[in-house]
């Protein structure tokens, strides 16, 4: 596996455990970042051009929410 995946989520967050639950499911390690807990992951978010999470990251790549673009991610991360 490459770079390592990133999902900034908060707690609560129905969307971002779906995201979760598919990268476990799929076996792809990933760091867990609760934007609620921390502004600097908030900022990253932002960076990244997004206002609110879920988002996963792996590389240069993000995507917003449970969207079929996650399993590019997902693919990418595996190889």
């Amino acid at each position: 596996m490459s770079q390592q995946v990133i999902v900034y989520s908060t707690d609560g967050c129905v969307e971002c455990n779906y995201v979760k639950n598919m990268l476990e499911e799929e076996g792809v390690p990933f760091e867990v970042r609760d934007v609620m807990a921390s502004e600097e992951y908030q900022q990253e978010v932002e960076k990244f051009g997004f206002m609110g999470v879920p988002v996963t990251v792996h590389g240069d790549r993000a995507v917003k929410g449970f969207t079929p673009e996650l399993k590019e991610i997902i693919e990418q991360a595996k190889k």
